[in-house]
């Protein structure tokens, strides 16, 4: 008969092994997730994945269903319900005030998206009290009434996506409160009434959608929110006046309002502009036919107004300019020639103007002559204000002079005008939408399972944005040399101080120009998503060509500055009283765990085979670890800048890196980093590594005498014999030739964890190591 003790051992473990698998969630959480599973019973794609199991934490992703947890917490919640439209509304028994009071229960949670699952009802109260939450989607349901006061208690809120519901009243001014708010996209509602003047007061906002409404009046002027790159206000009534914004826009959609007016000439200068589309509303006055040469530019659409102007064939054009629409406006002259119909990758529509081509549906010159001389431009007013009867009669004179120049114009005009016609061949109109590819920002800060947990895992970090290149310029002396600090394989890397006094460490890289910079775009993308506490992580990026070869363009990547050296150099340098103690040497690599671990499971897809060394890993004046380099697709491809082109392929890798035991890599090398931190000397090779290894593990099968007779001396007398023994024994088994017998990263900061709980009862108390200042090298 078996021993009833063993048994019941056995049994014990097993049930503590369930446990672990579980993540240990908490069972409020648990009974929370159960009875989500239950309000949608509705959909099988989504209760499938709940059956049978109460290790949520475990549940495999599927496009239905994702749920994370990070430290034993459910943090992101993705439901999706018809991955092909709007559900059908849930029944009518459906109760969304009982189902956001389980979702209340999720305390911790960070990021929710509950998309087309048919919800209906007005947005509960109740969803003031997930104040974790940084990004809330519920787009694509039947959600009504007003948009609730308590979102404002959301004040880690960045990203919130109500499209495609049925919110009625006006937008809340209390937005204006929402600092952190990054994203705010409002399209296809049934608000009214004014845009708020409180979003001007949103520094952090990078896209503001409100398409789709019935909102009027005039925009706010929007020039200080200069991380705003995409405005989309599409298919309302704002008007009269052009918005006042900064030239860093990106995507811009004013189609179907009532501006009217004239085009502001600064819009020439939108460096950054990639898609303009001001179609079907009454702009009067030139058009800006430097439009066609922004650096950027790949959609224009200004059908539908009342532009005048001359074009001429010599006028240049982008090369990625895709789409243009210039229908239906008063233009005249001939279609310039980078605008003919040479290939298959540009679409230009032209008809309804007065332009020389006789083939397209083009009105008589005379005609777009008289429609202009009807036209009155006035001038934007920036300020809505009674004027006194001087200014009154001011604007009268300079109205008269402005009316004088366009007939002048006008009558110049039409003597200069050409007698020969060009009859443009004219290819397919279709919309090529596919080629013109819009700004990925809004794909980045709406899509959830691709945001991590900034506010909490990144803290004290600005937003990222694109930096100018003079404020680079004036934090380098010019990229002057005295500002370098390291170089290496990607490029130089400069030390600056920007103008808030910020220190800041910028990586030049060089790629050649198979590509447009548009291309470079998921880069960026991926790079933005890279911040945590362990994390040297970036701040911004800043495009500009190469002064001295045309065919190369120059990325500057922006990362926070961290001064106080290596992690190597404050062990094995310096005089042994500068070292780190055995438990700031813990501290070390539970941080460098905790950053790989965020690299791993922190954002989708994850980022392996690092290629981990100790001097990557930097500390700041409070010793606190940093990773400073890290697997970014971007400089994978720099590496082989000379080979093929841009693609898609490195960041693609990345999703299979689990799978290929790319993340077993960098599990080795934490374990070469544990040995460093253990002998407290530099292990310059792989052969070396193998040594110290046999040493270590025959010292660790004998006794705590042995064990500390191969450590650093500086730490032989601060280290409880437990503690060290743990570190050994995780280090070695990182360390195991075959990458399935390595540990996960959670194992590994378990059991580092787990040594440092081991050595409190032994810790000295005495103050960190005044360490000495080492280069930073990225």
């Amino acid at each position: 008969m078996a021993n009833p003790v063993c048994s019941t051992l056995v049994l014990l473990l097993t049930l503590l092994s369930c446990v672990h698998l579980s993540h240990e969630l908490q069972p409020f959480q648990s009974n929370a997730l159960w009875d989500i599973q239950q309000f949608l019973n509705y959909y099988p794609s989504v209760t499938v994945s709940f059956q049978n199991t109460w290790d949520f934490c475990n549940i495999e992703p599927t496009p239905s269903l994702t749920v994370v947890c990070y430290e034993d917490n459910v943090t992101q919640l993705h439901i999706i319900g018809n991955g092909n439209g709007v559900s059908p509304p849930l029944p009518r028994n459906f109760s969304i005030d009982a189902f956001f009071a389980s979702l209340a229960d999720l305390s911790n949670l960070k990021v929710l998206s509950l998309v087309s699952l048919g919800l209906w009802g007005p947005l509960p109260a109740s969803v003031g009290k997930l104040s974790s939450l940084e990004i809330l989607n519920i787009s694509s349901n039947y959600i009504n009434g007003f948009i609730p006061v308590e979102l404002s208690y959301l004040r880690n809120l960045q990203t919130l996506i109500l499209d495609h519901n049925k919110f009625t009243g006006q937008v809340p001014g209390w937005f204006g409160s929402v600092h952190a708010l990054a994203v705010l996209s409002l399209k296809n509602n049934s608000l009214f009434g004014t845009l708020p003047s409180s979003v001007v007061s949103l520094e952090n906002l990078r896209v503001l959608v409100v398409a789709d409404n019935h909102m009027f009046g005039p925009v706010p002027d929007l020039q200080n929110l200069t991380n705003l790159q995409v405005l989309d206000l599409e298919n309302n009534h704002f008007g009269p006046y052009f918005p006042a914004l900064h030239n860093k826009v990106v995507t811009l959609v004013l189609r179907n309002n009532s501006f009217q007016f004239g085009v502001p000439v600064e819009l020439g200068s939108y460096y950054q502009l990639q898609k303009l589309d001001i179609s079907l509303n009454g702009f009067v006055g030139p058009f800006l036919p430097s439009l066609f040469a922004l650096p950027s530019i790949n959609y224009i659409d200004v059908s539908g107004n009342k532009l005048t102007g001359m074009l001429l064939q010599n006028m240049s054009c982008n090369d990625e300019l895709a789409f243009v629409n210039l229908s239906s406006n008063l233009l005249t002259g001939d279609l310039p020639a980078c605008l003919q119909p040479t290939s298959r990758s540009r679409a230009v529509i032209y008809a309804s103007n007065c332009l020389s081509d006789e083939e397209k549906e083009q009105h008589p010159y005379n005609f777009c002559h008289n429609e202009a001389l009807a036209v009155r431009v006035l001038p934007r007013k920036h300020k809505y204000k009674r004027h006194n009867a001087k200014e009154v009669v001011a604007s009268s004179i300079i109205g008269g002079i402005v009316g004088i120049a366009v007939l002048v114009s006008l009558s110049f005009l039409v003597i200069q005008r050409r007698n020969s016609r060009v009859a443009g061949k004219t290819g397919s109109t279709r919309f090529i939408l596919e080629k013109a590819s819009t700004v990925n920002t809004f794909k980045l800060l709406s899509d959830a399972r691709y945001i991590s947990e900034t506010m909490k895992l990144g803290a004290n970090l600005p937003t990222y944005r694109a930096f100018a290149l003079e404020e680079l310029k004036e934090a380098t002396n010019n990229f002057s040399h005295s500002s370098i600090i390291g170089e290496g394989s990607h490029g130089e890397i400069y030390k600056g101080k920007l103008a808030d006094g910020t220190l800041v460490a910028i990586r030049s890289l060089k790629m050649r120009k198979k590509h447009s910079l548009q291309a470079y775009t998921p880069h960026i993308e991926m790079i933005s998503k890279l911040r945590h506490k362990h994390l040297v992580s970036a701040l911004g990026h800043c495009f500009d060509c190469c002064p001295y070869d045309s065919s190369v363009s120059i990325i500057y990547l922006v990362f926070e500055f961290v001064p106080n050296g290596t992690l190597r150099g404050c062990i094995c340098e310096g005089l042994p009283g500068q070292r780190l103690n055995w438990t700031q040497r813990l501290a070390a690599a539970i941080g460098v765990a905790k950053g790989i671990q965020f690299l791993h499971t922190g954002i989708l897809p994850g980022v392996f085979s690092n290629n981990f060394k100790i001097t990557d890993v930097l500390l700041d004046q409070n010793l606190h670890v940093k990773i400073s380099c890290y697997n970014l697709p971007l400089l994978a491809e720099n590496r082989g800048m000379g080979g093929a082109g841009l693609s898609s392929l490195a960041l693609k890798a990345n999703v299979q890196g689990r799978a290929n035991h790319g993340d077993k890599d960098d599990v080795h090398d934490i374990g070469v980093i544990l040995l460093e931190v253990l002998v407290g000397r530099p292990i310059m090779s792989q052969n070396e590594v193998m040594v110290v290894k046999d040493i270590i593990q025959v010292s660790n099968k004998m006794d705590d005498t042995a064990r500390r007779s191969i450590v650093d001396p500086t730490i032989i007398k601060e280290c409880s014999a437990e503690s060290l023994k743990t570190v050994m024994e995780i280090c070695l088994r990182c360390l195991s030739n075959e990458a399935i017998d390595r540990p996960s990263i959670e194992d590994v900061l378990w059991n580092l964890e787990f040594a440092a709980q081991l050595q409190d009862p032994w810790r000295v108390d005495s103050q960190p190591h005044p360490s000495a200042k080492f280069n930073t090298v990225m």
